[in-house]
């Protein structure tokens, strides 16, 4: 059987290196040696680290293979605690939770960390310690005169938090997996309805259909958004993410099956009808043909941008937003280097090593994940052997990698990185197991066993023998190969059930090969500085720093070099610019700036203006937020304007004014009116973080301790006319 089985990996392009005892990389090396009972011995270049034995297993021909994942489950009881601690709660004193810390560095509870996760199996392992954290996370109101409900708390971040970053409807992508515990099930369902109703109310935007914030996961903003967004991120408040959208579609997803089961038909009906609208409204906004690719962010008029994240392409498959032809292209059109796939695409020049130029190993199994779903045998043995890679070297699942050299530290000056890099990271560590359950094994989410084997990983898995098994308590996988392999992919021929073990007899399948994409520059260009717009007899004349992409309105004009004349029209055109290197890769855009007068509002409430001609205006205010710094807090402050028109029913829009360095302008809302009539606006009092009952444990800021804080100084009211749609 061996040489059958060597001659098929070869043929499928498989690496020299077995790796079944040792795996080399750039002068180094890990060793795992198997000991009787179970246990083994890994050694490198941190030393050696003696594992024992564990719950589950894996029988295989690789040493490697399985000593790894004794390792995830040794790491695994080492993040089981009975107390979480951060300094912005409670003083930094322990906090009783019978759950898991994420990791050696970060000994508390993420919702994102915690619920990634989750997702990737570690329901498995331990639902009381997965259903304990995430019911962490959760929390009612502290203000009984405002609206009650149990929400899904956004941790503290960018600009104090919700709504700038909108993702922490990821809790539902783990809690879906633990819904057999009534009461827990019942949790999830109250909390997903007001969650996603809070969420409808004051992030998503009718015009465009998608919810707005920040990028899930990649939250340090220097790293993935332009730098002007350092001192201020209203432009993220307003922009829309690929990830989070998903999630969000996944949300609507699971509350449209969850209201279905409650006998709740209508609220089903409406809940898949928006998730249909939004799965619409991601591939409308967020595909770029000319890339083949999906972009991470997109700003608030629709503008594109030239940036690509692995979480939000693979999340986007798996969920179904991606089918087809856009979902092969998304991944093959990806890049990957040697030692794994980065986590952004392309890579900042002026940032040090985090997000950027990085690999993280939970990335890469969504990775895996996203390539079982489209067939790519490539992909699927590359993002097994990063995370295996990364685990042997580093002596731990760490929670991430210098891209080009897989380093956990590269001295680079300022540059150097990862600036942190935690051991036994949680979703790492969860990276690991899914990489052998699902990835090796095929064993689904819902429990179905579907595996897809790339037949380049055969020698190292098989060896010379004909079967390998997955143990777990309760359960058995074994996946035999056939008598002879032509194909490139191995999946399931037969099944057969023998007690507690499921046997599946393989067979081997010739998919079109997806090559993968090795030959991407690592670098975007630097973005240009913002340009000047003035208005004379003949337009708007745009004045930019030599050769640039001009972008006005979220729409590409076009290249042009130092200057051009855009047409005078009704409304004054906001515009932005990019460079574009020889490779072709754009830059992120230079702040956008304005042409044309706006009418200011004088100070006072509540405020009139008349309209001076029918349309759709947007609306924002100057202000100041000085209550907590511009990268963290729960202290972002959330309106709603309320505009009457005449006569007309009253207009309700959210206005965000997060945390800001001086006076700035809030995020704008658009509202329409009819000429001549005269408009009032009101307040009405939003929420925010603050507002939660599990902030007043917050005593890293304002809006903790001492009660909830919704506010900020309020300048002038900034009206102009727009088309206002992306």
């Amino acid at each position: 059987m061996l040489s059958v089985v060597m001659m098929a990996a070869l043929a499928a392009g498989a690496q020299g290196d077995l790796w079944r005892d040792n795996i080399s990389w750039r002068g180094q090396q890990a060793h795992m040696s198997a000991v009787q009972g179970g246990r083994f011995t890994l050694t490198g270049p941190f030393g050696t680290r003696d594992i024992g034995a564990q719950r589950s297993r894996v029988d295989t021909a690789s040493p490697m293979f399985d000593g790894l994942f004794a390792m995830a489950q040794d790491e695994l009881a080492q993040d089981s605690v009975t107390a979480i601690r951060d300094g912005a709660f409670d003083h930094g004193q322990p906090i009783p939770c019978t759950c898991f810390e994420t990791g050696a560095k970060w000994p508390y509870v993420w919702t994102r960390d915690l619920s990634y996760s989750i997702d990737l199996g570690l329901w498995r392992y331990d639902p009381l310690r997965s259903r304990n954290g995430l019911n962490f996370k959760l929390s009612d109101m502290r203000d009984p005169s405002l609206k009650q409900g149990l929400y899904v708390m956004q941790d503290t971040g960018s600009g104090g938090s919700w709504p700038i970053s909108t993702d922490r409807v990821v809790w539902f992508l783990g809690a879906r997996h633990l819904l057999d515990d009534k009461a827990f099930a019942d949790d999830v369902y109250r909390a997903l309805s007001d969650t996603l109703a809070q969420d409808r109310h004051y992030a998503f935007d009718p015009d465009a259909g998608l919810y707005r914030g920040e990028t899930s996961f990649l939250d340090w903003r220097e790293q993935t958004y332009p730098a002007w967004t350092a001192d201020n991120v209203v432009f993220i408040a307003q922009s829309f993410a690929l990830s989070t959208n998903v999630l969000h579609f996944q949300a609507l997803q699971l509350a449209a099956r969850l209201a279905d089961a409650h006998g709740h038909a209508a609220d089903a009906k409406a809940y898949d009808a928006q998730a249909q609208a939004l799965k619409k409204a991601i591939n409308a906004h967020f595909w770029r043909a000319d890339r083949g690719m999906y972009m991470s962010y997109i700003g608030g008029d629709g503008t594109p941008y030239d940036t690509y994240d692995l979480l939000g392409t693979a999340l986007a498959i798996t969920s179904g937003v991606a089918e087809g032809d856009r979902a092969r292209q998304a991944l093959l059109n990806y890049p990957t280097w040697p030692a794994g796939s980065p986590v952004i695409w392309p890579e900042r020049a002026d940032q040090p090593i985090y997000h950027n130029r990085a690999i993280w190993p939970f990335v890469s199994a969504y990775a895996l994940r996203a390539a079982r779903e489209v067939n790519d045998p490539a992909r699927i043995a590359h993002e097994l052997r990063s995370i295996m890679r990364g685990a042997a070297i580093s002596g731990s699942n760490m929670e991430n990698y210098e891209l080009q050299t897989q380093a956990t530290h590269v001295d680079e000056g300022k540059l150097s990185g990862p600036v942190v890099d935690s051991p036994r990271q949680l979703w790492s560590v969860a990276a690991y197991l899914d990489a052998v359950s699902e990835g090796v094994f095929g064993l689904t989410q819902d429990g179905r066993i579907e595996p897809k084997l790339p037949a380049s990983l055969l020698p190292m898995l098989f060896g010379a023998h004909d079967s390998i098994s997955l143990h777990m308590p309760g359960r058995t996988i074994t996946l035999r190969l056939p008598h002879s392999v032509h194909g490139n992919l191995l999946v399931a021929d037969s099944t057969r059930q023998r007690g507690s073990e499921t046997v599946v007899m393989l067979k081997a399948i010739d998919v079109p090969a997806m090559p993968l994409r090795t030959d991407a520059p690592l670098y975007a260009p630097a973005a240009p500085p913002a340009p000047t717009i003035t208005g004379d007899n003949k337009g708007w004349r745009v004045q930019a720093d030599g050769k640039v992409v001009l972008y006005a309105d979220g729409q590409r004009v076009g290249n042009i070099d130092g200057s051009t004349y855009i047409a005078q029209g009704t409304q004054a055109p906001c515009v932005s610019v990019t460079r574009i290197d020889a490779h072709g890769i754009e830059s992120l855009h230079s702040p956008a700036v304005c042409g044309g007068e706006a009418d200011a509002v004088a100070n006072g409430w509540p405020r009139t203006w008349n309209v001076p001609a029918a349309g759709r205006y947007r609306v924002s205010l100057r202000y100041e937020n000085n209550h907590g710094p511009i990268n963290t807090g729960v202290t972002a402050a959330v309106k709603m304007l309320v505009v009457h028109c005449g006569s007309d029913t009253p207009q309700r829009v959210p206005i965000v004014l997060p945390h800001s360095v001086g006076e700035q302008s809030s995020t704008y809302a658009v509202i329409t009116a009819k000429a001549g009539v005269a408009c009032r606006f009101q307040w009405e009092q939003g929420f925010n973080m603050s507002d939660l009952s599990h902030f007043a444990h917050y005593t890293g800021g304002k809006g903790g301790v001492d009660g909830p804080l919704n506010d900020a100084r309020i300048g002038e009211l900034i009206i102009s006319p727009t088309t206002g749609a992306p």
